[in-house]
């Protein structure tokens, strides 16, 4: 195959990323979890790249976890998602981004079922306008945040204060990117790349300087799968989904996980601790995990934003050997330090995982 007929091919599995002007909501488990992440985003879309975005106060879950764990219909979901694009519309917007994974396929979903059955469509507006008094445009662009980090990863090239090398061997850090399941599993054309060949992660590694690890499991699920974890007695089920990927990834020795949903880094971090209680196991170097960073969590290190700022002390799996590799400038009192100077206290050591540096 020439050239040029590859280039037609990988046309295919492109989508269009709206460049400014954005409606942003976010998500309920990464906001909770991973607070500093969403921070992060509209910082560097507000601050670094002089995009507009917008938040509207109001808004509320898309009920994404209640629909895919059979808890909400989805005559429900559709309402509610509908209002969303209700808030967009009243506050002048058209571009649609979301920071969930989940989110972002019940809004590919809907939007895909409106597209099908109109009548679907037009019945959820009558259920939005008697319980609310709204009405709404649909987007004329939806994407996840990933993507638009994705289509401005060349800039944040550009301001980079760090690149993807390791300060002290000079070669790249190898890195495992995770994609979402429900960031093109559901619908392929949604995802950049599809779902076979998806670039949203593997493009910003490479752009950054960093070498993506190819390994047997790399589009095996995390473990969430919502009915898998919030089921408790399927939990065994979600953290043996999390272990097969960790011994597959290991013998490569990658530098850490960059994830793109919320859900996967909570489990790749909390898991590993869990594994190293219940096991006396431990996939990283030295006895360290393999640290778990977010897509934001990941640009802000490049464009030099303070770990702690980030959130980075909140993960299970410290991040402190990533950071020495990346030669970051950090201050390791200032781990535990809220902002107003106080000193929160060190979580207690796990048994056999390493968090402190001096262990």
């Amino acid at each position: 195959m020439n050239i040029q007929g590859k280039r037609n091919i990988w046309k295919d599995y492109q989508k269009e990323i709206a460049t400014d002007r954005y409606f942003y909501v976010r998500s309920c488990v990464r906001q909770n979890f991973f607070p500093g992440s969403e921070k992060a985003f509209l910082r560097i879309l507000k601050d670094e790249l002089s995009r507009d975005v917008y938040e509207n106060a109001s808004h509320t879950t898309c009920s994404g976890i209640g629909y895919h764990s059979d808890v909400i219909p989805f005559e429900t979901a559709m309402t509610m998602v509908a209002r969303q694009f209700a808030l967009m519309t009243e506050s002048g917007y058209e571009n649609f981004t979301t920071s969930c994974i989940t989110s972002f396929g019940l809004y590919s979903e809907i939007l895909e079922t409106w597209h099908h059955f109109p009548e679907v469509e037009e019945r959820i507006r009558e259920h939005l306008l008697r319980a609310t008094g709204r009405t709404f445009k649909k987007p004329a662009n939806l994407s996840h945040a990933s993507d638009v980090i994705f289509k401005f990863r060349k800039e944040i090239a550009g301001k980079a204060k760090h690149r993807l090398i390791n300060r002290k061997t000079g070669n790249p850090l190898k890195v495992v990117e995770h994609i979402g399941c429900h960031y093109s599993k559901m619908f392929p054309s949604k995802g950049v790349g599809g779902a076979e060949y998806p670039y949203v992660l593997v493009g910003m590694i490479e752009e950054w300087g960093g070498e993506v690890i190819d390994y047997p499991e790399r589009r095996h699920c995390c473990g969430f799968g919502f009915r898998q974890y919030l089921v408790k007695a399927n939990r065994g089920y979600s953290l043996a989904c999390s272990k097969k990927k960790f011994e597959s990834m290991a013998p490569y020795k990658p530098d850490f996980i960059l994830t793109n949903c919320p859900g996967c880094p909570m489990f790749f971090d909390r898991w590993q601790y869990a594994l190293s209680e219940m096991e006396g196991i431990t996939y990283g170097e030295n006895g360290f995990g393999i640290p778990v960073l977010t897509y934001e969590e990941l640009a802000g290190l490049v464009l030099g934003y303070d770990p702690w700022d980030l959130g980075l002390q909140v993960h299970q799996v410290t991040v402190d050997p990533l950071l020495d590799k990346l030669g970051v400038d950090y201050d390791p009192s200032a781990k535990f330090t809220g902002k107003n100077g106080i000193d929160l206290g060190k979580p207690e050591p796990p048994s056999f995982l390493k968090f402190y540096q001096n262990e």
